[in-house]
């Protein structure tokens, strides 16, 4: 297989009436980066001043000559599913789309292979590529999805860029190692790559560094190069804890080309102990919906302390910040609303689970915090098990004259005997929220089967039982 050919790139042309602009890093900075720093979402700039063209010239629509622009961010299919933490990323590149700019996701289909080590203290679990074929295809997934419900529920009636998801397996495969190292290889230098803090500190770790992991930011600099030659990508966007791997991508395509490209980084969310949220850390809170529901998603936020929730209306939605300071002007007043983490839950359910997973959130919160019949009455098999994960599900059939004690033996809740029978006359059984005390009371459709023919039987304070009715 042919070697990569580095000398043949196919330039981005440089226009001479981009003239300089103030330093990214400044609070001033113009425009499209005015409005997400001002939100918090963008947090360092690279580099900040002494190139041809500044960062923010370079999405200035109103000069002449000045075209889209076109930005990506890296996501290693290391897991099956985005989280919270990938969150971030993703909003900074919508922020570019709706600005009228190019956006790309993408999928790391091969340096997952590799295992990024920065911000780690010890190597990852390594994957197989039969895994990380299928987890990639999963994260594109996800990113398509979340690109949907942004243009189906967020849009402006302005004009917006492309959202487009790749995945650097498509150019990494056709690589054969040899040719690689040769022609990328030795436009790296040791002492470059040595200094970087991530590396720094795996080699300070007792676990040490694998030559692997060592490699993964001279891939991460290719992908931004194949980037730019194969679709004029100036803009690099990642977690604060990638700006390494950035500069290093920065640096492999000036040396080539004499091009300045940037890297832009967003803020790392932590749990309120400080700790970054994610797969590695266990705290991870998921985007898809197998394995965290949008009713849990919504209440992640919904829990949000008060000292967190400005930040994170700012950093998680697209409400202008004029509306964010009028919520929480009305916070002050009535705290106990909690109206702009409800608010702030809502907007991000429906940005990553569309309305219908936003209305199931709302419907599994009624049932459970306030009780609703009503609620109850209109949640899916799917929602009740979502609601209940832990819950025990079965279906039986509805016998003429099923009694309370009949139902609660049959689906297993209570023990046999006289134990199980004081269990419900001492108040400790109820269906749909409604006690029962009459172990032999036979059931009523409509009060103790609800209309979509389930039963919520709850015994004790915690355990829950769901019943689907057969043959009603």
């Amino acid at each position: 297989m042919a070697a990569p050919t580095l000398g043949c790139l196919c330039r981005v042309p440089r226009s001479g009436l981009w003239p300089r602009g103030l330093r990214a890093g400044r609070p001033g900075a113009r425009g499209i980066l005015a409005a997400p720093r001002a939100r918090g979402l963008f947090k360092e700039f690279f580099p900040e001043s002494g190139t041809k063209t500044e960062l923010p010239d370079l999405f200035d629509r109103r000069r002449a000559g000045c075209s889209p622009q076109t930005v990506y961010c890296g996501f290693d299919p290391t897991g099956d599913s985005l989280h919270v933490g990938h969150l971030l990323a993703v909003l900074g590149l919508f922020h570019f789309q709706r600005a009228g700019h190019h956006a790309i996701a993408l999928v790391g289909g091969s340096t997952a292979l590799l295992g990024d080590p920065s911000g780690r203290t010890k190597g990852r679990e390594a994957l197989g590529a039969e895994c990380v074929g299928a987890n990639a295809l999963a994260l594109r997934r996800g990113l398509e999805t979340l690109a949907a419900n942004h243009a189906r529920h967020f849009a402006d009636g302005r004009p917006w860029g492309s959202f487009t998801v790749l995945d650097n397996a498509a150019w990494f495969r056709k690589q054969q190692l040899v040719d690689f190292l040769a022609t990328v290889g030795g436009h790296f230098r040791m002492g470059t790559l040595l200094s970087r803090l991530s590396v720094q500190a795996r080699l300070r770790s007792p676990e040490g560094m694998s030559l692997a992991e060592f490699f993964y930011q001279v891939l991460q600099a290719y992908d931004f190069y194949h980037l730019f030659q194969r679709y004029g990508c100036r803009v690099q966007l990642g977690g604060s804890d990638q700006l390494g791997n950035i500069v290093s991508g920065y640096e492999f395509i000036h040396k080539l080309t004499g091009e300045d490209v940037f890297g832009i980084t967003v803020p790392l969310i932590t749990s309120t102990s400080g700790a970054k949220l994610g797969k590695s850390a266990g705290n991870a809170v998921w985007l898809n919906r197998e394995k965290t529901s949008p009713f849990e998603l919504y209440q992640f936020f919904v829990r949000q302390p008060d000292d967190s929730v400005e930040r994170y209306l700012k950093l998680f939605t697209f409400l202008p910040l004029a509306e964010i300071d009028h919520l929480m002007q009305l916070h002050v007043k009535e705290p106990e609303k909690r109206g702009p983490q409800k608010r702030l839950a809502a907007e991000v359910t429906k940005l990553v689970h569309g309305q219908e997973g936003l209305d199931a959130a709302k419907r599994c919160t009624q049932a459970l915090y306030h009780s609703s019949i009503e609620a109850l009455e209109v949640m899916s098999d799917q929602e009740l098990k979502e609601l209940f994960k832990e819950a025990s599900f079965s279906e039986l059939v509805l016998d003429p004259g099923t009694s309370v004690i009949d139902t609660c033996r049959k689906a297993n809740a209570i023990p046999d005997g006289p134990r199980g029978y004081r269990m419900i006359t001492e108040g400790g059984v109820s269906i749909n929220h409604r006690p029962v005390t009459n172990p032999e009371s036979v059931l009523v459709i409509g009060q103790d089967i609800l209309k979509n023919g389930l039963s919520l039987l709850k015994i004790g304070k915690r355990n829950f039982y769901i019943i689907k009715w057969l043959q009603l």
